[in-house]
């Protein structure tokens, strides 16, 4: 018997993990910066070695305006033959609100390697309102290309939401902007009402999409959407929410405030795999944001007999024990 393993946390102090495998057979990784000034890009052809994989910037925040303050969460995709990063910023103000005024902007580069050639700035992509806007995500689904964000209705009491729409292109949305869901559960609304963060996982029939919700301290914990592949999913009636998180603090483990995923799979393809931040103590000083120990962080997803995900508990920090037995 075999076992896969690899350290936890894979990377210390990179909050928002994104990890994308790529056709080239290299793993591509991005988050957010303790400093929250730039984006930076790694890649390695195993997922441990991207603990020691050279560090690329590939974007640094302006001096003042729209995308001078706070970058967030960014995602690296692969469309069209050309790289794309989606992220968040917000902007510099008389006020402190400009801070946390975030909106949704995307950068493109048509290099093979993503690490080499010039990332072009696509600008703002551009929702049904001017309002608070993060955690982009895209996925294909039998040949349309789908946008998930977080976004505040001014309309709705809370923070934020999550929103679908198709995509003109990779910058652009086309028709219809729907809500799919809204924070309504006990868990999802401590210290804040969040949804956001969203990730795709298409298996067995369905399509699965993670979210996180509450404030980003120990309360914050994973939520799960599911639609059937056959749905349209532009309708909110597709769209079923578990009614109970389904990844959480674990005292048992030290794990704390796991959440705002993304998902990759083992170098051989055969494990999928549940790419997440998480803090190792409960108690912090000052606002959670500004705490930089939220460290990524991988595990095994392990599937139930109905064929949905089993995300179990967070795993202690790195121990003789690994992900998974072969």
């Amino acid at each position: 018997m075999t076992t896969y393993n690899l350290p936890n946390p894979l990377i210390e102090q990179r909050a928002d993990p994104f990890i994308c495998k790529h056709t080239d057979g290299f793993y591509y990784f991005i988050a957010s910066v303790p400093e929250y000034d730039r984006i930076e890009l790694r890649r390695a052809s195993t997922l441990a070695a991207l603990q020691e994989a050279e560090v690329k910037n590939i974007w640094y925040k302006h001096g003042s305006g729209p995308m001078s303050a706070n970058i967030w969460a960014p995602e690296i995709h692969y469309i069209n033959e050309k790289w794309y990063v989606y992220f968040a910023a917000a902007h510099t103000s008389e006020t402190k609100e400009g801070l946390f005024d975030h909106r949704m902007f995307v950068l493109e580069n048509d290099s093979v390697n993503p690490l080499e050639g010039q990332w072009v700035e696509k600008g703002q992509v551009k929702t049904k309102w001017e309002s608070f806007a993060l955690d982009a995500t895209t996925f294909e689904h039998r040949g349309i290309r789908y946008y998930v964000w977080a976004q505040k209705d001014p309309e709705i009491a809370g923070n934020s939401n999550l929103y679908i729409s198709e995509m003109e292109n990779p910058w652009t949305l086309r028709g219809e902007q729907v809500c799919i869901s809204t924070p309504e559960y006990d868990w999802e609304k401590i210290g804040f009402l969040v949804n956001e963060g969203a990730a795709i996982l298409k298996r067995n029939g369905r399509i699965f999409m993670t979210f996180s919700g509450s404030a980003t301290d120990h309360n914050y914990c994973m939520g799960l959407l599911t639609a059937d592949e056959d749905s349209d999913l532009l309708d909110p009636k597709s769209w079923v929410k578990s009614p109970a998180p389904v990844f959480q603090t674990c005292e048992k483990s030290g794990q704390y405030g796991p959440g705002h995923n993304s998902f990759t799979v083992s170098e051989d393809g055969t494990l999928d795999l549940l790419v997440y931040h998480g803090r190792s103590y409960k108690e912090i000083v000052g606002d959670p944001l500004y705490d930089p120990n939220r460290h990524a962080r991988v595990q095994v997803i392990h599937w139930n007999e109905d064929g949905t995900p089993n995300f179990g508990t967070p795993r202690p920090d790195t121990s003789a024990e690994p992900l998974a037995r072969l």
